[in-house]
């Protein structure tokens, strides 16, 4: 016994929206343009978007569950089961909970971190959305690379970035500016913060061989890999060498570019889709003009889910992209970056990971039901 979706207008490969009918049998998509089978429930769904659940690469908002205040923890569970229905809430049906794993002590420190990977495994079994763990290694965490690699080698990591943020810092020390934005996320006094920078960049040569030993475990393991705010183009060319086939929002026009070149995925943030810009001082690039330059390959709701489901609407609305190919940006590419060739499409075979979603009213998409492997998650009262 399956289910079939009858009237909904559909995001069918190769053929853009059309309106069809899906069937769904256990956890996958058994049938397309079918008709119903003997004991099959029928799903009304006229009037109504099908589209493949959101594929989120990239999502860090779980940090406000876990710390909403300097200083304030709450039980990781309790943050998981919240952060679990915004994601459903959202169409976001594989959700790679991105964790830095800084040389900082506080948010971000090993005690936090190591609490989040356990926590996510001990709580998966009871989350609705695909939940997986996206490591984010700040370069001069080099102290830690041992049990990174013992992680890869275990099945811990789902997705290994790497992120360089002590550039920035020490750009700020030279020039005598406060470094509050950092100490107050770590508890530390700013003598003390930079006490510690310096100790480390002290160690900048042991920085390249630590990044090209993970990098070679990854691939070993078959982690896809990524980079972190690329600035230039030799930048990009450099960590696609080491296999990082993800750039992760680069910062400039010349390394987003050098990425389209390379046949890499570029994301970029769907907040700065809905923002309309970046939240960058000094602006930085703006989403939408990626999207139709061919320069941005998908979108990730970074530190807000809501954005996720309604970028590709508002990119269709601005002429940006067709919603078919808006929509891939946060299904099909982002799901095919990460290997997951299980999903991220309407097609037989694949995984029954769906959205009915209601056009926008009023200038905002509603997702109506979510369904995570052929089961329904979330359905508002229309059905």
């Amino acid at each position: 016994m399956g289910a079939l979706v009858q009237g909904a207008r559909v995001l069918v490969p190769g053929e853009g929206i059309v309106e069809t009918s899906v069937r769904i049998e256990g956890e996958k998509i058994a049938g397309v343009g079918v008709d119903a089978r003997l004991g099959d429930r029928l799903v009304d769904a006229r009037g109504l978007l099908l589209l493949p659940g959101i594929v989120d690469l990239h999502g860090d908002a779980f940090e406000r569950q876990i710390m909403p205040r300097p200083g304030v923890h709450f039980p990781m569970q309790v943050a998981f089961a919240d952060t679990d229905r915004q994601l459903i809430s959202n169409g976001i049906t594989t959700a790679y909970h991105a964790v830095t794993f800084s040389w900082e002590p506080g948010l971000r420190g090993r005690d936090t971190v190591v609490a989040i990977v356990d926590g996510l495994e001990e709580a998966r079994p009871r989350l609705l959305a695909d939940s997986r763990f996206h490591l984010r290694f700040e370069l001069y965490n080099l102290d830690v690379a041992d049990e990174v690699a013992d992680w890869m080698q275990r099945g811990r990591v789902d997705l290994l970035a790497f992120n360089e943020h002590m550039a920035p810092i020490l750009r700020k020390a030279d020039r005598g500016e406060s470094l509050g934005t950092y100490t107050g996320r770590t508890g530390l006094s700013e003598e003390d913060f930079l006490a510690l920078v310096r100790g480390l960049e002290a160690r900048t040569d042991e920085v390249a061989p630590t990044v090209s030993r993970l990098a070679e475990i990854a691939k070993a393991n078959n982690i896809p890999m990524a980079s972190h705010d690329d600035r230039t183009p030799d930048e990009r060319r450099h960590f696609n060498a080491l296999g990082c086939g993800i750039a992760e929002f680069p910062l400039t026009l010349g390394a987003a570019e050098e990425s389209r070149k390379l046949g890499n995925t570029a994301i970029f943030g769907a907040p700065n889709v809905l923002r309309g810009g970046s939240h960058m001082k000094d602006g930085g690039i703006r989403a939408a003009d990626e999207v139709r330059a061919g320069r941005c390959s998908a979108l990730v709701s970074d530190y807000y889910y809501p954005a996720l489901p309604q970028a590709p609407f508002i990119l269709a609305e601005a002429g940006d992209a067709s919603l078919a190919d808006a929509w891939d940006l946060v299904s099909c590419n982002p799901a095919h970056a990460a290997g997951l060739h299980d999903r991220g499409e309407i097609a037989v075979g694949k995984r029954a990971d769906l959205l009915l979603v209601a056009l926008p009213d009023g200038g905002r998409a509603r997702v109506k039901a979510t369904f995570c492997t052929g089961k329904p998650v979330m359905v508002s009262d229309w059905i």
